[in-house]
């Protein structure tokens, strides 16, 4: 059983009183919702709260979603704007994770900032055109937060998702409902232009750049098309075996639902 020591738990009543916190020592971290964190340290001399910010809500304008990061996956869930943003991905996303219980408690924030490989919302995410903005760092991609980690510390505030009209496609592979995924996959098509990411291979979501540019120079997208964006992907998306999942395994799935997703935007779209 896993077991995380703590010394002291704070309130702060300010983002910059939370933020000198952090600093102050690098066993300080900051509590998102508390459901992962367990998975990502084993002790820590001050957990930080950020009950007190109200950064919870979830605003919705004519061309912008911007959640805040203690916003539960519960919320995000439920939300109607979001469930209707790219056929709902990133509600199937939340949806998919463990039980309501843990979506109660779990938060944006503590996903996004927990990094995990198995994360069912980067995929998600990713395709969506998606922006992360920090307290100090102020707004960065999410592609860029997941290729290139800062060393810096920092405090997420809110993630921000554009508003386009656009068909999405999302698929979780775990062996029960309950458990981490095998694999995940999302896909979405806005402005006739397809946008593909891949996660748990069993390594963290990227998208897949050549397989996209190959399909969005198509002038027509058949199942041989298909099969060559496949190929494509699977040579620069690095797909390998762990306790979960064998790699022969993955890349058959890879092989099937990339082709279902495609198939299922188009026909949506059409």
């Amino acid at each position: 059983m896993m077991v995380l020591i703590l010394n002291e738990y704070v309130n702060p009543k300010s983002i910059e009183e939370a933020y000198s916190l952090f600093l102050e020592n690098r066993k300080n971290y900051i509590k998102g919702g508390g459901a992962w964190l367990k998975l990502t340290i084993k002790s820590a001399e001050k957990l930080i709260s950020l009950d007190n910010f109200n950064l919870d809500k979830i605003i919705v304008n004519d061309d912008l979603i911007e959640i805040g990061s203690m916003a539960t996956l519960r919320q995000i869930e439920t939300n109607r704007d979001i469930a209707n943003l790219y056929n709902g991905i990133l509600s199937k996303a939340c949806h998919n994770i463990m039980g309501i219980n843990v979506r109660n408690i779990a938060t944006i924030g503590g996903t996004v900032m927990a990094r995990l490989a198995f994360s069912d919302i980067y995929p998600a995410l990713l395709v969506m055109d998606t922006t992360l903005v920090f307290y100090k760092l102020g707004e960065i991609s999410l592609v860029d937060f997941i290729k290139n980690p800062t060393k810096e510390r920092d405090i997420l505030l809110s993630v921000k998702i554009k508003r386009k009209e656009g068909i999405g496609f999302y698929k979780k592979v775990a062996t029960t409902a309950l458990d981490f995924s095998i694999i995940n996959f999302a896909i979405v098509k806005v402005e006739n232009k397809y946008m593909i990411s891949v996660g748990s291979t069993p390594y963290i979501a990227s998208l897949a750049y050549n397989a996209m540019e190959f399909l969005n120079k198509q002038s027509k997208i058949t199942s041989l098309e298909i099969d060559e964006a496949i190929n494509i992907l699977l040579d620069e998306i690095k797909v390998s075996s762990n306790t979960r999942s064998s790699k022969d395994y993955r890349i058959g799935l890879v092989k099937t639902y990339i082709k279902r997703g495609i198939k299922k935007v188009n026909a949506d779209a059409s």
